[in-house]
């Protein structure tokens, strides 16, 4: 008790010390954020170079021997193309400052690139689909010894590039995009070299658009994972991983300052930066910049949520329910010695 009064008589230094501490970390995490964006933006540059050179011998090596399976991992790579120029450029495009009318940034980019490049996706599987199964009605002859060159060089270029991104930040969606990509890239290779062999030895063609489906099958799971997730966040979703009911309870049983949270929201900006709004009852005393400041370092270390607005109420919510009927806020006075509960909103 003795050290709390302590606490509160030396508030006026405790704040200047918080606030300095706050932009510290601040600092930091910026510099950290800063550090993986210049990194990862340099592994899709050089991956962007590799899978591009390959991209245009596999479609000389398609159309040569004619294999279908050849040139579906070469729309793949076509894909991969465009959807690492893309992710380059919503990186750089992302450095840029915030502004008035962008008062985020232009993060956003890395999530919207992400999108595009799933859809882009989705279109590749469709058409080796469509042409796999013309192919069963019209067989084309193969060439298998110049498909097999091929596939092997365009597995090795995929390997190098799988080497580069790999070591990357998996959590932005843009560097795991363009990871997922290269890997479907490299069993689309696999798949080739496959095929390849079969019609060497055995002559039978049909395995060539047979393999070639199941390359489509696989980017047709990798494109449902980045759309998904992108989708997730530019509808302003609960970050995964992150439970409002939680934040709500642990805010609440270890933050003294304050005896109720409600009207919780999180979303994110990107696969990495989460967002929280809230509203506190603070404990009777409490100054209303103490019971903000103890939150925000509450969700920081607990949830590693750095950026959290915090609305610090006296005794009265006077936001009204979410329409879905969500109790996200209590309306009634409470009594200024109770601690009511309140149900988090559903997602």
């Amino acid at each position: 008790m003795a050290g709390h009064d302590h606490h509160h008589a030396h508030d006026e230094h405790d704040h200047h010390g918080h606030e300095h501490h706050d932009h510290a970390h601040d600092h930091g995490h910026a510099g950290h954020d800063h550090l993986h964006g210049v990194t990862d933006q340099y592994r899709i540059g050089w991956a962007f170079v590799v899978i591009a050179v390959f991209m245009v011998v596999e479609i000389a090596g398609g159309l040569i021997s004619g294999s279908l399976a050849l040139l579906a991992d070469a729309g793949h790579m076509l894909s991969d193309t465009a959807a690492l120029g893309f992710s380059w450029m919503a990186i750089q495009y992302g450095k840029r400052p915030a502004t008035m009318r962008l008062s985020y940034g232009y993060k956003r980019l890395e999530v919207l690139a992400a999108f595009v490049n799933g859809c882009a996706l989705f279109a590749i599987a469709a058409w080796i689909v469509i042409e796999a199964i013309s192919r069963f009605a019209a067989p084309v002859p193969v060439v298998g010894k110049t498909m097999l060159l091929v596939a092997c060089a365009g597995l090795a270029a995929n390997i190098v590039a799988f080497m580069v991104l790999h070591g990357g930040n998996r959590e932005n969606l843009n560097m795991r995009g363009a990871w997922l990509h290269v890997m479907g890239d490299m069993l689309g290779s696999v798949a080739a070299i496959v095929a390849a062999l079969v019609i060497l030895f055995t002559g039978w063609t049909p395995i060539d658009p047979i393999l070639s489906i199941v390359v489509a099958v696989i980017i047709l799971k990798s494109a449902w994972g980045i759309v998904k997730s992108s989708a997730h966040i530019l509808l302003e979703g609960t970050p995964v991983g992150v439970s409002l009911a939680d934040i709500k309870t642990d805010l609440e049983a270890h933050v003294p300052e304050i005896r109720d949270a409600h009207h919780i929201h999180a979303w994110s900006i990107t696969g990495e930066q989460h967002m929280v709004t809230l509203h506190v009852l603070p404990v009777a005393g409490v100054a209303a910049r103490d019971a903000v400041s103890a939150v925000q370092r509450r969700l920081a270390v607990r949830f590693s949520i750095a950026h959290a607005t915090v609305q610090v109420e006296e005794d009265i919510c006077l936001d009204t329910p979410d329409h879905d009927g969500a109790a996200t806020c209590c309306l009634e006075r409470r009594s200024p010695g109770s601690r009511h509960s309140i149900a988090a909103p559903r997602n």
